[in-house]
């Protein structure tokens, strides 16, 4: 103690260490590879902090494409920034604002009430849970560098912005209360005049108080802070008069107000508690003290005023802590120990006699016989009755030492919050997190002062004075602490447990286990203290909690234990589901969604993202055919955020389509956690590509089938195929097309839609799950589903009442089951001869060229179609044409139609393959989907 107080006289009269005009001289330091290969430098880690300059080493690109360059010395100038000198004003910020208005106005009745006993208990409790907090604020602070803004900067760069944020609005609001608690504690000493009355002139002294100390701050730091070292030399002083005091023999008018020096009856009598009043309870009691702890994070507050934060804050705060614990401990056992609860303050009460008969209490034993005042109940004096300045200015040497202690204790603690406050709030509003407050993050001068926050600060502790009643304040203030406390020691619990990489503290003294106690301490002390307080404290919490992370959504990404925490819970799940057994019941198709650039098809992403959010698995891939024009992939997981499409992106670069659709089936997902299902459009422009992309894209679907990877191909009205780089088409999206974010069919709501599915094979039943899946989105709610199925007309109504029971097995809500017989179908297609324009440029028409034989033919033109292979496949074609016929008959009005896709032979050309799926799904006003599962079941009606 005597040292500190030499460092901070010395720091009085010469004033704080500044750095202002300093200039370092660096070499630019390289390594002994390159002259353009950077040695490891401070600069470069320091571009993850925000407002920064940033400073970027040179690219792997940069280091093997250019030839050595000699660079000349480099002259750096560091910010001319004022630093407040090492670690001790931290603690003595921390010690002024711990020593606050409780210290003298309220300990010594404390010990009155709880007596010695419970009275350390309820310093201990406090001090327990200030110093788990204070050993958590030191592991977060020595986590890296501390910028200003001091608790809420450490919690919202830790926990992430959802919770800092929170948190930081309501501690803001608690220093701006604490103000007022402080100026209310200065104000409740009697002076001797009353200019209305006891109340009224609490506030008019109160509000001119805070009006000066405004006026202070406005001076700057260097100026509040030369004020702070005044205060705690002030302070030292009325300590030892205190302690002296406590020595001196008291006189005889002492005695009869209370004081008779150290006795052994006096502090056996005081050792157990003696309850009275409204507030005689251990909480009530324990409530009103906690504020005499709350400084602790004054130090941290102006962390952006420190030299070095990391340094500053942990030994300036378990320093502060211990030293004003030591206070506490040795003011309660003095004062319990020399001063009897209750006294008249009346001469005549002393014993003239020896007879102690009828007299009770300890000062009996001493001569005096306060028993008419105890037994009415009208002691004014003593321990008990005492809840100003009176009982320490009795004890201590000198009366006037102690009242200017307690201008001293309320003004410097006052000071401290009204500065600690605005700089608070001005590292919330420049984070940008809340709007309509950036207004007060506005610095000024060269130390960057909230002005502006001083000012909103002053109004609040204004109004808080006006209500004047110190007891009623307190606990209200107590609860907010423990509430940013709770949220500091859960800060270091979970970046410990998290096991992240990042989490490298300096400071080793803590545990995650003591930051788990103080985090439910201080939450359960909120709730003993005034529950109603505490369920309105968290209730705030979470309404701003909620805003932040659905409404507000703040861009920011500051590498939280909360991101780390998920990402261990994402990694632990995902190897968990490994040793998980596939089941039916569990299926979910899991698509690789071949989108291109994702934004380029809107109508493939939404179509896919309507069945598969908050379901499965979805995986927009980009197949590059260069590598050295690869796109940002950031763009495009910006964009699918911005539609609010839950997916994954990858790009790849491969030589050809097929190869990098075949390398994407092998290579992505993870674990279970991998794709079953592909998704593409459909090749639209395919008579306008070369036979060499149709053959591409056939192969891709037979790679799909080979991979036993299920296969949905979808095909807009004017539907473009997985090559094309074109806009769709303004039938596809809205008429605002311009707009980066445009609105497919599959966005559209309201309306009735019906969804018609053609199940011609029985593939496991997906085409039968996917507009299930579909059903489950808000815009797709009120969908009708109708089922198409095969049948002979002898047989229509089984057939029908059979695949109606079968979908009530399996649970699938169908408005009506349609069976199409072959009375249904003509003798011959009246489509046939668009089919066959349509295929007549990939023929050969071998059987008409005589001198030339097939063989040389195929060997010209290999991709075309032989009339062997067309009349082969006849019989299928024209079944292809006939159901297009029955589609377009009875789905002129619908939303949505799925097809079984037709599994390719393989002799199968590729020219003719791709003809079927186009004349399937041709003419159609709606979007039309090919769907074929793997041939495993994905529908089950069995309960195992």
């Amino acid at each position: 103690m005597v040292s500190l107080f030499i460092n901070f006289f010395f720091l009085f009269f010469t004033g704080t260490k500044s750095e202002s005009g300093q200039k370092d001289m660096e070499l630019r330091k390289t390594s002994i590879y390159n002259t353009i290969d950077m040695a490891p430098q401070l600069d470069y880690y320091a571009n993850t902090l925000p407002h920064q300059e940033i400073k970027i080493r040179p690219s792997l690109d940069v280091l093997r494409k250019t030839f050595e360059v000699r660079f000349p010395p480099e002259q750096l100038k560091q910010k001319q920034k004022r630093h407040f000198f090492l670690f001790f004003l931290s603690q003595m910020r921390c010690m002024l604002n711990i020593w606050g208005v409780i210290l003298f106005l309220r300990l010594t009745w404390i010990t009155s009430q709880a007596g010695i006993v419970l009275g350390l208990v309820i310093i201990a409790l406090a001090v327990s849970v200030t110093t788990t907090t204070a050993l958590s604020i030191s592991a977060i602070a020595t986590n890296g560098r501390v910028k200003s803004g001091g608790t809420y900067f450490m919690i919202s760069r830790t926990l992430g912005p959802e919770l800092g944020a929170s948190i930081g609005l309501i501690f803001s609001l608690a220093n701006a209360l604490a103000v007022a608690l402080h100026t209310v504690g200065f104000s409740e000493v009697s002076y001797g005049t009353i200019m209305v009355d006891s109340l009224n002139d609490v506030r008019i002294i109160g509000v001119v108080t805070v009006t000066i100390l405004l006026f202070i701050t406005f001076g700057g730091m260097d100026w509040e802070a030369k004020a702070q070292i005044f205060f705690f030399i002030v302070l030292m002083a009325s300590f030892v008069d205190y302690l002296v005091g406590t020595l001196i023999p008291p006189t005889l008018l002492k005695k009869s107000q209370g004081f008779f020096g150290y006795d052994r009856d006096i502090f056996i009598e005081n050792l157990t508690p003696s309850w009275r009043g409204p507030d005689g309870n251990f909480f009530r009691q324990f409530a009103i003290f906690f504020p005499a702890c709350t400084g602790i994070l004054s130090g941290a507050n102006i962390s952006g005023d420190l030299k070095d934060p990391s340094t500053a804050i942990p030994k300036g705060t378990l320093m502060a802590i211990f030293c004003t614990t030591l206070s506490y401990v040795v003011i309660v056992i003095t004062s319990g120990a020399s001063t009897v609860r209750d006294a008249s303050g009346n001469m005549t009460d002393l014993m003239t006699g020896n007879s102690t008969s009828g007299c009770l209490g300890p000062a009996c034993k001493l001569g005096w016989n306060f028993t008419t005042c105890v037994q009415s109940q009208a002691c004014s004096q003593g321990l008990a009755n005492y809840s100003q300045v009176l009982v320490m200015g009795l004890i201590s040497g000198s009366y006037y030492l102690i009242v200017a202690g307690v201008f001293a204790a309320t003004l410097s603690s006052a000071l401290g919050f009204l500065v600690s406050a605005p700089k608070i709030f001005q590292c919330l509003c420049k984070d940008n997190v809340y709007p309509y407050i950036s207004f007060f993050g506005k610095g000024y001068g060269k130390n960057n002062e909230p002005l502006r926050g001083y000012i909103l600060t002053y109004l609040i502790a204004v109004a808080i004075i006006l209500v004047a009643q110190l007891n009623i304040i307190a606990p209200i203030i107590s609860n907010f602490f423990l509430c940013s406390y709770c949220l500091i020691n859960l800060s270091c619990f979970h970046a410990s447990i998290v096991n992240s990489p990042g989490w490298r503290p300096a400071f080793k003294y803590y545990n995650k286990w003591t930051a788990l106690y103080g985090a439910m301490a201080s939450f359960a002390l909120m709730f003993a203290f005034t529950w109603w307080a505490a369920l309105v404290t968290w209730f705030v919490i979470s309404l701003l909690f909620i805003y932040i992370t659905y409404l507000k959504k703040p861009n920011v990404n500051w590498g939280s234990s909360i991101q780390a925490s998920s990402y261990n819970m994402a990694l632990s799940f995902s190897v968990s589901l490994t040793d998980v057994k596939d089941h039916v019941k569990n299926f979910r198709p899991q698509c690789l969604v071949m989108t291109g650039p994702p934004k380029q098809r809107p109508a493939l992403v939404d179509f896919v993202g309507c069945f598969t959010k908050q379901v499965s698995l979805m995986i927009c891939g980009n197949i590059m055919v260069s590598f050295f024009f690869q796109d940002s992939t950031d763009q495009y997981v910006k964009w699918l955020n911005k539609r609010k499409v839950r997916s994954f992106y990858t790009q790849f670069t491969a030589n050809t389509l097929r190869d990098g659709v075949r390398y994407l089936m092998q290579a992505s997902g993870l674990g279970k956690l991998k794709p079953n299902t592909l998704v593409i459009g459909f090749k639209s422009n395919w008579m306008e590509s070369s036979p060499t992309s149709i053959d591409d894209y056939i192969h891709t679907i037979y790679d799909t089938f080979d991979a036993n990877y299920c296969l949905c191909i979808l095909r807009m009205m004017d539907g473009l195929d997985i090559n094309d780089h074109a806009d769709f088409k303004a039938n596809d999206i809205s008429e605002n097309s311009k707009s980066d974010q445009v609105k497919t069919v599959f966005k559209n709501a309201g309306g009735t839609k019906t969804i018609d599915v053609y199940w011609i094979a029985d593939d496991g039943g997906l085409i039968l799950l996917v507009p299930y899946l579909l059903t489950r989105r808000k815009c797709w709610r009120s969908c009708k589903i109708r089922v198409f199925i095969l049948g002979d007309e002898e047989n229509m109504m089984e057939s029908r009442d059979a695949m109606m029971a079968l979908l009530k097995r399996f649970r699938i809500n169908v408005t009506d089951v349609v069976v199409m017989t072959d009375t249904e179908r003509s003798p011959q297609p009246k489509n046939m001869n668009r089919f066959l324009e349509t295929v007549a440029p990939y023929r050969l028409y071998d059987e008409q060229q005589e001198d030339v034989s097939v063989q040389e033919l195929k060997k010209k033109e290999p991709w075309k179609i032989s009339d062997k292979q067309f009349e082969a496949f006849r019989l299928k074609s024209e079944r292809k044409v006939r159901l297009n016929e029955i589609i377009r008959r009875n789905s002129q009005n619908t939303t949505l139609v799925l097809v079984s896709l037709p599994v390719p032979h393989g002799d199968c050309p590729s020219a003719l393959y791709i003809a079927w799926l186009d004349t399937l799904t041709c003419g159609l006003h709606c979007p039309a989907v090919l769907v074929r599962g793997n041939q495993e079941n994905v529908l089950t009606f069995y309960c195992q």
